[in-house]
């Protein structure tokens, strides 16, 4: 097994990859879930944030769940409840955020997959019910493909 400390190529290209999210952290290596959420998740939802609302959204659309003409609060009740139920859904963005992380950071995810998943559920979800409007507009029906 190769020294997880010691980033490849795809793990350097991985991280520039990411926005940079301003955080009050000092400084230092991941010691802690906490700083694995602040410096890796926050980041990796960041960028992956466009696909995040789209996989809701299709989720939304495919399962014809009445979700634009709700009320803002009802489309958060919903994202909320879709987040804590249904498995195929919350693997889906478990796998969409999770093939973003480097070597290194996989090794911690595999250490604490129970913590890291729930917390990464919990922030995904939020950030999903504070664009509740995009997702709402993203989960139209498709117009039929060209011929």
């Amino acid at each position: 097994m190769p020294d997880s400390l010691l980033l490849s190529d795809l793990d350097t290209a991985l991280l520039a990859l990411r926005p940079v999210v301003v955080t009050t952290l000092p400084a230092a290596p991941d010691a802690t879930l906490g700083d694995f959420l602040h410096r890796t998740l926050r980041p990796v939802l960041k960028l992956q944030n466009e696909r995040l609302l789209l996989t809701v959204a299709d989720f939304v659309r495919e399962h014809h769940i009445a979700f634009a003409g709700a009320a803002v609060v009802e489309q958060q009740r919903l994202v909320a409840e879709l987040l804590a139920r249904n498995v195929k859904l919350r693997y889906t963005i478990i796998g969409l955020i999770t093939g973003l992380l480097t070597g290194p950071e996989t090794d911690l995810y595999r250490r604490h997959r129970g913590e890291v998943n729930r917390r990464l559920l919990e922030l995904a979800a939020r950030r999903v019910q504070d664009q509740t409007a995009a997702v709402a507009a993203a989960s139209q029906p498709l117009p039929p493909p060209q011929a």
